[in-house]
C-alpha cells in the first residue's frame, strides 16, 4: 500500500522503516522540508536496533502531493504540530482515504472530523493511544528504533468504522493492535504525559544542566509512586465514563516486555537489561513542551467534566508553568478550536462516537 507519513521525526522515520520492511511504499512529508532534504536527494533511510535495514523512501514536496495518490495517511509528528498539519491535510483528503493519528492527542481526531464535515467528506479516522515504535532520529537519514510495542490501543471516528480501521492497521503493521471502546478511551490511554510529568518534574535539574542520565534507572521508588498516583486519577476519570483502559503497569509490560510489578521495579528491570533509555538532556523537551499542553491539559479538562478533578495533574500543570515562566494552558491550539469548554459530557461522548456531521457547529 502507498502510505503517506506526515512528519519527519523519529516516529515518522520508524514508521517508514517498518512499512518499507513489510513491503509497503512509504512516503514522507515534512512541513518545513528541511529534515527530508537528504532523502529527497536520493539518500536511503537507515534504521538500526529494533528495525534493521536500508530503505528507499519517497518524499513529497507538499501536503497536497503527499495525499494525492495515498491509500492511507499516517500523522506522525509532535502534538504541537497536529493542528497545522490537519489544516493542511483536510482540504485534499478524499472519502476513501483513511487517516491514522500516531499518537492521538487532545482530540485531534474530532478536529479533523469537524474540518471534513465542513466539506461534507466522511473519511475514516483511526486514533492510536501511543506510537508503534519508540526511538531517536540520529541524523536526517538515520533512525535508531528502540522498541516496537507489542500492543497499541486504537479506536476510530466514527466508531462504526472500527473493524475496518483495525483491519487496516493489521494489514499495514501486523498484529499489534487492541480495539478500545471509542475515542474517549484512547484520549485516556496515552500514558506518556502522566509518566513524563513525574519523570521530568523530579529530574528537571538534570535536564536543565544537560546531563546524561538513565531514564529507567532514575524511575526510583518515589518517582514510581508518583506515576502510580497519577495513574489512579486517570483511571478514576475513565471509570466515570464507563471505560476500561489499561493500567500504567500493563502499559510498561506490553510496551517494553517486562514482568508486571511496581512501576519502579519494571523500570529497574528495563535498566538492568540495557533498555531503560536516557532522559532528556534539555529543558526544551517534548516531555514538557508537548506533553504538558497537549497531554496534561486535556486530562485536567476531562477530570473537571467528569466531576473527578485530577488534582495531581493540575498541580503538575501549575508547577511546570511556574518553572518555565509561562502558562502551558495557552499553548494548546486544538481544544479552543473545538470549543471544548462549551461541550457537556454528553456532547463529548456523542462526538467521540459519531464524529461531526453537517448539523454540528
Amino acid at each position: 500500500m502507498r502510505v503517506s507519513i506526515l512528519g519527519a521525526g523519529a516516529v515518522a522515520y520508524g514508521a517508514a522503516a517498518f512499512l518499507a520492511r513489510a513491503g509497503h511504499d512509504p512516503l514522507l512529508w515534512s512541513p518545513s522540508g528541511k529534515r527530508t532534504a537528504a532523502l529527497a536527494a536520493g539518500e536511503p533511510l537507515v534504521a538500526r536496533n529494533a528495525i534493521e535495514g536500508t530503505f528507499a523512501v519517497r518524499v513529497a514536496s507538499s501536503c497536497a502531493n503527499a495525499v494525492f495518490d495515498a491509500d492511507a495517511i499516517l500523522l506522525a509528528l509532535p502534538a504541537n504540530g497536529h493542528k497545522l498539519v490537519l489544516d493542511a491535510l483536510a482540504p485534499h483528503l478524499r472519502a476513501d482515504q483513511p487517516v491514522i493519528i500516531s499518537s492521538h492527542a487532545s482530540f485531534g481526531a474530532l478536529y479533523l472530523s469537524r474540518l471534513l464535515a465542513a466539506r461534507a467528506v466522511r473519511a475514516p479516522i483511526v486514533a492510536w493511544g501511543t506510537t508503534l515504535t519508540t526511538g531517536r532520529q540520529e541524523s536526517p537519514t538515520e533512525v535508531s528504533v528502540a522498541t516496537v510495542r507489542q500492543r497499541v490501543d486504537m479506536a476510530t471516528v466514527p466508531e462504526s468504522d472500527v473493524d475496518a480501521g483495525y483491519a487496516l492497521c493489521n494489514d499495514l503493521f501486523g498484529d499489534h493492535f487492541v480495539k478500545r471502546d471509542g475515542l474517549l478511551a484512547i484520549a485516556l490511554s496515552n500514558l506518556n504525559p502522566q509518566n513524563h510529568l513525574a519523570i521530568a518534574l523530579l529530574n528537571l535539574t538534570r535536564m536543565e544542566r544537560g546531563e546524561t542520565w538513565g531514564q529507567g534507572e532514575n524511575v526510583t521508588p518515589g518517582v514510581g509512586r508518583l506515576i502510580e498516583a497519577l495513574d489512579r486519577e486517570r483511571l478514576a476519570i475513565a471509570e466515570v465514563f464507563g471505560l476500561r483502559v489499561k493500567t500504567v503497569q500493563e502499559h510498561f509490560s506490553l510496551s517494553f516486555h517486562v514482568t508486571l510489578a511496581s512501576v519502579s521495579a519494571m523500570n529497574q528491570e528495563m535498566h538492568a537489561q540495557g533498555r531503560g533509555g536516557f532522559g532528556p538532556k534539555t529543558a526544551q523537551s517534548r516531555y514538557v513542551l508537548e506533553d504538558v499542553p497537549f497531554g496534561l491539559v486535556p486530562t485536567v479538562a476531562l477530570g473537571r467534566l467528569a466531576g473527578r478533578p485530577a488534582v495531581l495533574h493540575e498541580a503538575g500543570l501549575a508547577i511546570f508553568s511556574a518553572a518555565y515562566g509561562g502558562d502551558f494552558t495557552q499553548d494548546n491550539d486544538l481544544l479552543p478550536a473545538l470549543g471544548f469548554d462549551a461541550l457537556s459530557a454528553a456532547d463529548l461522548q456523542r462526538l467521540a462516537r459519531a464524529g461531526y456531521g453537517r448539523a454540528d457547529p
